[in-house]
């Protein structure tokens, strides 16, 4: 195998709750129920909820990650987002996919210039970033500098 090859593995089962699922990955375990519209319990992280975490998360460790390896210090990062699906107005008809996806990177103590070419390497690095861009309707990123 490559070395440069990355590989992610993540297993989920069902439980006795209807609607409640338990992932792993590597050794650690967490609970993610369906949403309500789909009459699940939704008391802990829905699917599309933890999906929009991991982009976010991605793009903070990605953010500190590329400003260490380009000797820029950054101070605190931070990554919202939020995504919307109108199931009657789809973008694509032979699957879902977000219509909007609206994502805000914060990144202190950088230039505009320096936020805007880490924001860019995340871009270009997290393969869930890449997958929503391609597939969503809409993706807004906005850049603020603090």
């Amino acid at each position: 195998m490559a070395d440069d090859v990355r590989n992610y593995n993540a297993e989920a089962r069902s439980t006795d709750v209807f609607g409640r699922v338990l992932c792993s990955a590597r050794e650690q375990h967490f609970v993610i129920d369906g949403p309500p519209w789909n009459d699940c319990p939704a008391e802990a992280l829905t699917p599309g909820e933890a999906f929009l975490a991991a982009i976010a998360a991605c793009g903070v460790e990605l953010v500190q990650v590329l400003a260490a390896r380009d000797e820029v210090e950054v101070g605190k990062v931070h990554v919202s987002i939020h995504g919307v699906v109108e199931p009657d107005s789809p973008v694509r008809k032979d699957m879902t996919v977000f219509n909007r996806i609206r994502m805000t990177f914060t990144i202190g103590d950088v230039s505009e210039a320096q936020a805007a070419a880490l924001v860019d390497g995340v871009a270009r690095r997290c393969p869930l970033y890449g997958s929503v861009a391609a597939s969503a309707g809409e993706l807004d990123v906005d850049v603020q500098v603090v």
